[in-house]
């Protein structure tokens, strides 16, 4: 299997688009900011549950590209408009929820009830993001070559090693952002607040792009 694969994607090829992916994923975006929104307001199991749904709807991206559907969101401009707008929409939501939200004490069951919202709605945002599938659509096919062997093979091998890489860097976000909120549990209102302020500022950015 590892000799087929390096077949398919060379040492030289697969060294080059992790670094690639590295470096893309440690800078801060949309993702990132939800995650670490998440684990503020729900500590550290609510972070890494939320990067796990970036890293879901990620990969929704990656199925698309590798069988050619996200070339819709290139070229049919009311498709990108709907996703952005629904995106933006959902993440107003969001910030309106973290804002009218209440102080909760019982951490055993916020816990639990954090960590399904944010694995749900880490991978609603970013399925929604079209600037996600674009972005995956374009990246891509840099590292993948007819002459090795099928693109759609190579194109799915790179995504899910990219969609891993993602997950293990903004799960560290989550963690870290996570750690902060655990020892300012205390302050739940002000949390909210903080992760309402966030996620609007999300849909604003979204929405100006």
């Amino acid at each position: 299997m590892i000799d087929l694969i390096l077949t398919l994607v060379p040492m030289s090829v697969l060294l080059s688009f992790l670094l690639a992916g590295v470096v893309l994923n440690l800078t801060p975006g949309s993702d990132v900011m939800f995650t670490i929104a998440s684990g503020i307001k729900g500590g550290i199991p609510a972070g890494v549950a939320a990067a796990t749904g970036v890293a879901l709807g990620s990969f929704v991206h990656v199925t698309l590209t590798t069988f050619g559907l996200a070339a819709l969101l290139a070229t049919l401009p009311w498709v990108f408009q709907a996703i952005k707008w629904g995106g933006v929409l959902y993440l107003l939501l969001l910030a309106y929820q973290a804002w009218t939200a209440t102080a909760i004490t019982d951490t055993a069951n916020t816990g639990r009830a954090s960590y399904s919202r944010a694995l749900k709605q880490g991978c609603i945002t970013n399925v929604t993001n079209p600037k996600v599938a674009l972005f995956i659509l374009a990246f891509l096919p840099q590292f993948a070559d007819e002459t090795r062997g099928p693109i759609w093979v190579q194109m799915l091998i790179l995504g899910v090693i990219f969609t891993l890489s993602g997950w293990v860097i903004t799960s560290l976000y989550g963690i870290f952002a996570g750690y902060l909120g655990y020892k300012l549990r205390q302050y739940f209102t002000i949390l909210n607040k903080l992760s309402a302020i966030i996620l609007g500022g999300l849909a604003l950015r979204l929405a100006a792009t």
